[in-house]
């Protein structure tokens, strides 16, 4: 299981932050990696591993794609040229990517919101995904079929720890 994990894991991303909360509350419907447009102390923050996208959205504004409400805290060691912690960070994308999520996104219950942020070859990205909400009952449905793998996941590794156990004499 470890290993697989692994394989998923992309093996030049450097993670910074993620967004769990984001695949509990909303259906992922599609998602997109993309550039940030960043300052200096910024970049410096966030290569100490500090940021947090609990409260981020992104909203498209003018044919351009805006992160809000992401929280990279000050650089320590900055002076007069530091960040503010919480401003609006433009996305890099494709014109036909936003327009794309723009169309999606005026849909009733659907909205983009960031689910990563990590480092790829040197660069800041932000993993965003086009989201549709998600009502109590299916986030309780979603809860019980992940115990539900997990309890038969571990009867299975039980049943093939005594099936070797017997097979030893």
């Amino acid at each position: 299981m470890a290993k697989e994990k692994k394989a998923k894991e992309k093996p030049d991303r450097k993670m910074v932050a993620q967004n769990k909360k984001a695949r509990h509350d909303y259906h992922i419907l599609d998602t997109y990696e993309c550039g940030m447009v960043l300052t200096g102390t910024e970049v410096k923050s966030l290569r100490q591993g500090r940021a947090s996208l609990v409260d981020g959205f992104v909203q498209i504004d003018g044919g351009e794609a805006w992160l809000h409400n992401v929280h990279v805290p000050e650089y320590a060691q900055g002076t007069w040229t530091n960040h503010s912690a919480r401003r609006k960070r433009k996305l890099l994308m494709h014109r036909a990517e936003i327009d794309k999520l723009d169309s999606k996104s005026q849909e009733s219950g659907h909205t983009i919101v960031p689910l990563a942020l990590y480092f790829r070859g040197g660069r800041a990205k932000v993993e965003i995904a086009l989201a549709k909400g998600k009502k109590e009952y299916d986030k309780r449905q979603t809860l019980r079929e992940k115990q539900d793998t997990r309890e038969s996941n571990r009867a299975i590794a039980a049943a093939r720890r005594r099936q070797r156990a017997q097979q030893r004499p």
